[in-house]
């Protein structure tokens, strides 16, 4: 089998979590590309689920600042934690 090399730009805690990943699972960064790329092939689509986190909007993130900043400000409201049984 002929080989190529691919190169490929990640964030360096990205590619350090993965490696300790492969490294748990006991295989290369290659070879989790290369498994990647065989399903991929095989079965036409990206082989998970690819979506947007709600959590992440805009919107959200907007009012999680707002929040943070209320508490901050001692604006917020103290809230006792509900324990569900």
């Amino acid at each position: 089998m002929t080989t190529a090399t691919v190169n490929i730009r990640m964030d360096a805690d990205t590619k350090k979590a993965m490696e300790h990943t492969c490294k748990e699972l006991g295989m290369s960064m290659s070879t989790a590309f290369n498994i990647f790329a065989k399903k991929m092939s095989r079965e036409h689509r990206i082989p998970f689920e690819v979506s947007v986190d709600p959590f992440y909007s805009e919107t959200n993130m907007a009012h999680l600042r707002r929040s943070i900043e209320e508490l901050d400000a001692s604006k917020g409201i103290h809230h006792e934690l509900i324990e569900n049984e």
